[in-house]
């Protein structure tokens, strides 16, 4: 097991650098981060043109160029940013925003999922059953921009009604918020509930974690639960947990795996919406800016999110299901 889990974790590290030289490649080939200082007016000189295309090295070949990006990533040293600030500096507060949003919501739907998709197995074809399925996909079928408006809209008439702000829903604290710990703590749980759960309903079909998740725990689980009993078979809550919860775990460690690393560049909407300005938000920036350093950093940040998870999933996967433990 310990032979299969480094061969996977070597596959994983080769994927991330691949993935890494190709976003960088594709940026260095459609960007021209000199471009935005050209379009000046009046334009500066060619010398001033010149300087600024040897600092972001724009004259070298792009494999010389990626090397030393990484060379310099490895020691924390990402580059700078077309407009001359450290990336590095920039990375951690990003980084944080996303997980803190995203790591919670994440956990929470795939909980979700998991709970009801088994309840799901244990009374299939039953009123309860067909209510997970249609919420499931109703779900999936609604764009997040609407279902964070939405929850925006049903926040104001809460506190409307209430006569105070018990929902919160932009940025990460309140602007100047001042208290202890306690009241800090609360401040910031207040405006993680409707970002946390706009997540649930993100627009990459197979990425939302609860009804995915809900989905995924009831197939797995059913045909194991309705075939369980039998002469030998343990009573039906032990049944439930020691057996169809495990069997229901299996497929979510893959999709959590896999899924958690893309979420954090493909939140763009949910950021933008509530005022959180993480690692989707800056790919979009960097995007814009036509800066390949940025561009570059965010898809490393997602390659080694997916590798750590995907690995973790490996050993999760094998502690769950003793055939891959023969095997």
């Amino acid at each position: 097991m310990a032979r299969f889990l480094a061969r996977r974790l070597v596959n994983y590290v080769a994927l991330c650098l691949v993935a890494t030289f190709l976003a960088f490649t594709l940026a260095a080939l459609t960007f021209n981060p000199v471009g935005r200082l050209m379009e000046r007016n009046p334009p500066p000189p060619q010398a001033v043109i010149d300087a600024k295309r040897a600092e972001l090295r724009l004259d070298e070949p792009i494999p010389a160029r990626f090397v030393a990006w990484l060379g310099g990533a490895v020691v924390g040293d990402f580059g700078r940013t077309v407009e001359n600030q450290s990336v590095g500096e920039e990375l951690p507060r990003r980084a944080g925003v996303s997980l803190r949003l995203f790591l919670i919501g994440t956990v929470v739907g795939i909980a979700l999922g998991v709970v009801v998709g088994v309840a799901g197995a244990i009374r299939q074809y039953r009123f309860s059953d067909y209510f997970s399925t249609i919420f499931s996909f109703v779900i999936l079928s609604t764009p997040v921009f609407l279902l964070g408006l939405l929850l925006k809209y049903g926040a104001l008439q809460v506190n409307a009604a209430a006569g105070a702000q018990l929902i919160v829903f932009t940025g990460e604290t309140t602007p100047g918020f001042q208290g202890g710990f306690g009241a800090a703590l609360l401040d910031r749980l207040q405006h993680l509930v409707l970002p946390t759960l706009t997540i649930r309903a993100r627009p990459d079909r197979v990425l939302q974690p609860l009804p995915s998740a809900t989905r995924c725990s009831t197939c797995s689980a059913a045909d194991f639960l309705r075939t369980a009993p039998g002469p030998r078979a343990p009573p039906g809550r032990r049944a439930l947990f020691k057996h169809g919860l495990r069997t229901a775990l299996v497929p979510m460690a893959t999709l959590f795996a896999f899924g958690f690393g893309l979420l954090i560049t493909g939140g763009v909407f949910t950021e933008r919406i509530f005022g959180w300005f993480g690692m989707g938000d800056w790919l979009v920036y960097g995007i814009q800016q036509d800066d390949i350093n940025i561009t570059a950093t965010v898809t490393l940040f997602v390659a080694v999110l997916v590798l750590i998870s995907g690995w973790l999933s490996d050993v999760f996967y094998a502690l769950l299901d003793p055939r891959v433990r023969l095997r």
